[in-house]
């Protein structure tokens, strides 16, 4: 069994980001507990105690913890982060290639963004942070598209996919702060300030060797698909 940790920044149609970024991050449950308590000691031992680790929190007086928490990121060999990138989201068309329908391109991002971790073999259970109060349909609704694409019918591959706080889930407050890194790159702020966010960016782009701009399909620990939208009818 495989525990799969989503999250997702300007996800919706009309708000201000022309860059949606989903993430993921994936662990095998028999590794769960020994990653949660390796990353609660992290916490503590910078007196965060039981406070949420945020993108948006990234501060110069904790700089320190969260450079800690990247670095055992890329130490933990069971860990494995993959997201999507999507662009110009203004330039979308949803009457031509998604029946008119915005929330038919956000399913097909999540299946771009978790093909790639369930594998037909395996079982996993996914957990998706809780936005609104919409969440639960469209949970429902996910699960269906994953596990069809998957011709997953009698749902033996994707056991579950739920929505879970993000304040008690350690592993998704990670994924919450590595696509924060990304939409704060992608959406251009990087290149405009110097900042604690700046230089936690510069700290990732050094782990994974500049590939922040999309890596190959195969790259196992952090895999990243920048999507463009389709131009032209």
């Amino acid at each position: 069994m495989n525990y799969i940790y989503c999250d997702e920044s300007c996800h919706l149609p009309n708000d201000s980001s022309e860059v949606m970024v989903l993430g993921a991050i994936s662990c095998p449950h028999d590794k769960k507990k020994e990653i949660f308590n390796k990353i609660r000691s992290i916490k503590s031992r910078h007196n965060v105690g039981k406070s949420e680790i945020k993108w948006t929190k990234i501060s110069a007086p904790k700089f320190d913890l969260y450079k800690e928490l990247l670095d055992y990121f890329f130490e933990e060999k069971d860990l494995r982060f993959r997201a999507i990138v999507a662009t110009n989201k203004s330039e979308l068309d949803h009457d031509q290639f998604n029946d008119g329908d915005p929330n038919l391109w956000y399913y097909k991002m999540y299946y771009f963004l978790l093909s790639r971790f369930c594998l037909p073999n395996e079982e996993y259970r996914i957990f998706i942070d809780v936005k609104d109060t919409n969440g639960g349909p469209r949970v429902r609704k996910l699960r269906e598209v994953l596990c069809n694409n998957k011709f997953d019918f009698k749902r033996e591959t994707i056991k579950d996919i739920s929505q879970v706080d993000s304040r008690s889930s350690d592993l998704l407050q990670i994924t919450d702060l590595l696509i924060g890194a990304l939409g704060y790159y992608h959406r251009g702020l990087y290149q405009k300030s110097k900042t604690t966010k700046t230089e936690f960016v510069n700290s990732l782009i050094d782990f994974i060797g500049g590939k922040i701009n999309g890596t190959y399909p195969d790259e196992y620990k952090f895999n990243v698909f920048i999507w463009h939208p389709r131009r032209g009818n």
